[in-house]
């Protein structure tokens, strides 16, 4: 089953534009640069080459993250009627003992907001989904860590 991450839509709208422009001008300016590089001569020590594949690589790394991402996407505003932790909202939740505030949603969000972003798929989203304020629960960290959460507070994203 394909995980739905929850997206704003100037989020989607940017991150559509990226894929456009990866798909189009970013495999024919790639394209180029492999063939520049192939006229080079010997491809076996041919560093221009290799760089430039590698590049060819991860451009459609991204591309496909981008695709899958843009196919399972819930596009719209964050909810307003708010009565339980879901993606698009701020939480505030006690973390070890730490008060922290962030967004629940997708990490492609965090470069456009002021605010930490935790994907509702990472140990603490999927932890507190579902849950409301006053809920307290227990994750454990990619590292292996236990961590004590307790939800203090849900409110719309305004960004």
């Amino acid at each position: 089953m394909a995980e739905t991450t929850w997206l704003s839509q100037e989020t989607f709208d940017r991150l559509n534009a990226e894929l456009e422009h990866l798909k189009t001008t970013g495999r024919t300016e790639i394209a180029t640069k492999i063939e520049e590089a192939r006229s080079e001569g010997d491809l076996r020590e041919n560093g221009g080459y290799h760089a430039a594949r590698e590049e060819q690589s991860k451009m459609e790394g991204r591309i496909q993250e981008l695709t899958y991402l843009l196919e399972h996407a819930e596009v719209g505003d964050s909810p307003q009627e708010i009565s339980e932790v879901a993606p698009g909202l701020v939480i505030t939740a006690e973390v070890n003992g730490k008060e922290k505030k962030f967004l629940l949603g997708s990490r492609e969000a965090a470069d456009f907001v002021d605010i930490d972003v935790y994907p509702e798929t990472a140990p603490l989203g999927s932890a507190i989904m579902g849950k409301s304020i006053g809920d307290e629960t227990s994750y454990t960290a990619p590292n292996g860590k236990e961590f004590s959460v307790k939800v203090l507070g849900i409110e719309p994203f305004q960004g």
